[in-house]
């Protein structure tokens, strides 16, 4: 009997640790995907299909056969176990490298979007999700509903078209006056066909001026969220009962984006072709100004993503962001503008002769110590020796020129007594500024 017994807690203990459910890929890959992408976790790698735990049969279903004793006379049954719920799971989480990437990509836009900002061809608006955010839910999965991910990333993302799509609509709604809204902001079918294009219906297909780049969001914490939505009524759509109001409830759950999340969206605008089909709307910049007041109907009233009429992708925009956004772009701004001069400086500096660079190099430092001076120094010290030096090089070094020396002279005179308090008719006299410059 205790044989017997051991031999059945053996069994028990083996069905506990088999691997069910399994995802459909080759067995070489192995079973643990933890490191790979959310995307692709709950794609290709998706642990769904089951498998029957006493013949081990892979079944292409997305249950498990188990068995288990039940009943009083503790008989073994088979039971079917829905792996959905740890399907999801297994997509849930975000991994420290899975953040990197979203931060790389969302910078690699970032500084995309500076090189096309100089020439006012960018408008960027920033914003946060007031709402859980939800899209692709179309897309063919074994769990039902899909989730869009960007490949080859799979991260999730907002497609430029999606994009598009609401923001026209906006535009549409802004220029009809619907729900009372007034139409103060200039939007108008010319506008909106120059900006969005000529869709089927419309005219003659044409494109427009405007294109949308896919946003990637940068999660709140790191992981995604499941929700539920619940029909009740599935008699009104399925099966042959007639249709009542206690039909048994059939929970579906779908991934999406928790509340908190940050967006980016950047609009290009093609000028050169703005300015033929409407140039009224290049002066001043006033498309920028008509996409603005679409964004702000479109975080209003319509969201972003899917389920939006029952509020998903509720939307507010993020004026903290945009300002450490312009801030970051001017200091880069900046830094590419020293780096230009630098670079000139370097390329004058080249074709100057030595004694002429000597120079150059005191005045650059005398200049330095003149923007961080709150005084000035003392004579004697370490500043006042860079103008003794130099005054020395010129007098007694061979390979002076009549032209440098004077050069030399000048740019004593007019950087030391910023820099170091003393006496300058004195120091002329001790420097030999006079003979320098050539004065009898």
């Amino acid at each position: 009997m205790a044989a017997l017994d051991a031999t059945d807690r053996a069994r028990r203990q083996s069905l506990k640790d088999a691997d069910m459910p399994i995802a459909a890929v080759p067995k070489f890959l192995g079973a643990d995907f933890s490191t790979a992408a959310p995307g692709h976790r709950f794609g290709m790698y998706l642990k769904v299909w089951g498998v029957n735990a006493k013949s081990h049969k892979v079944l292409w279903t997305t249950s498990d056969e188990n068995y288990r004793e039940t009943g009083p006379q503790r008989l073994e049954r088979e039971f079917k176990d829905v792996n959905d719920r740890g399907a999801f799971n297994e997509a849930l989480k975000l991994t420290p490298d899975d953040k990197e990437a979203m931060n790389a990509l969302t910078e690699r836009q970032s500084a995309l979007a500076r090189s096309c900002s100089a020439e006012g061809r960018l408008l960027r608006l920033d914003a946060v999700s007031i709402a859980p955010f939800a899209t692709g839910l179309g897309n063919e999965h074994p769990l039902e509903n899909g989730f869009a991910f960007l490949n080859p990333y799979g991260l999730p993302y907002l497609p430029g078209s999606g994009v598009k799509g609401v923001l026209r609509r906006a535009a549409e709604e802004l220029r009809d006056g619907v729900f009372g809204v007034s139409n103060q902001d200039g939007w108008t079918d010319a506008a909106l066909q120059a900006l969005f294009g000529v869709q089927d219906g419309e005219g003659d297909p044409r494109r427009g001026a405007l294109s949308f780049w896919d946003v990637v969001p940068r999660l709140k914490g790191d992981h995604l969220q499941v929700e539920v939505m619940t029909p009740h009524q599935n008699l009104y759509l399925q099966g042959n009962e007639s249709p009542h109001d206690s039909g048994s409830p059939n929970p579906i759950c779908f991934l999406s984006v928790p509340p908190g999340s940050q967006f980016t969206f950047y609009v290009r605008c093609d000028l050169s072709f703005l300015e033929r089909i409407a140039p009224d709307l290049v002066a001043d910049v006033q498309w920028k100004g008509l996409m603005q007041a679409a964004f702000t109907h479109a975080f209003d009233w319509l969201g972003f993503g899917a389920k939006t009429a029952v509020g998903y992708g509720a939307m507010a925009r993020d004026h903290e962001a945009e300002g450490r956004a312009a801030a970051e772009a001017q200091r880069a701004s900046e830094l590419a503008e020293a780096a230009r001069l630098e670079s000139g400086k370097q390329a004058r500096l080249a074709l100057m002769s030595i004694n002429m660079q000597g120079i150059e190099t005191f005045i650059t430092k005398m200049s330095q110590l003149h923007l961080q001076l709150q005084s000035l120094f003392n004579p004697h010290g370490q500043q006042h020796q860079l103008a003794k030096d130099l005054a020395k090089a010129a007098l007694e070094g061979s390979g002076w020129n009549a032209d440098e020396r004077r050069a030399a002279a000048l740019a004593i005179e007019g950087w030391l007594p910023k820099v170091v308090r003393l006496d300058m008719k004195e120091e002329r006299k001790k420097l030999r500024l006079r003979e320098l410059k050539g004065d009898q």
